[in-house]
């Protein structure tokens, strides 16, 4: 059985659009290298400037 973490003791990143800092989440479990949006909006909106 998988022990539980704390959210505090989750990765973050930085997103790439915002500049918001954004946790792991599991359905980004296999990708994680390469995710650099903390949303739809900000990945559909990356051209545009905050």
């Amino acid at each position: 059985m998988p022990k539980m973490r704390r959210k505090a003791d989750l990765p973050t990143k930085v997103c790439a659009s915002c500049g918001l800092p954004f946790t792991w989440r599991k359905k980004w479990e296999r990708d994680w290298d390469n995710v650099k949006y903390c949303s739809d909006r900000c990945r559909m909106g990356k051209g545009k400037s905050a």
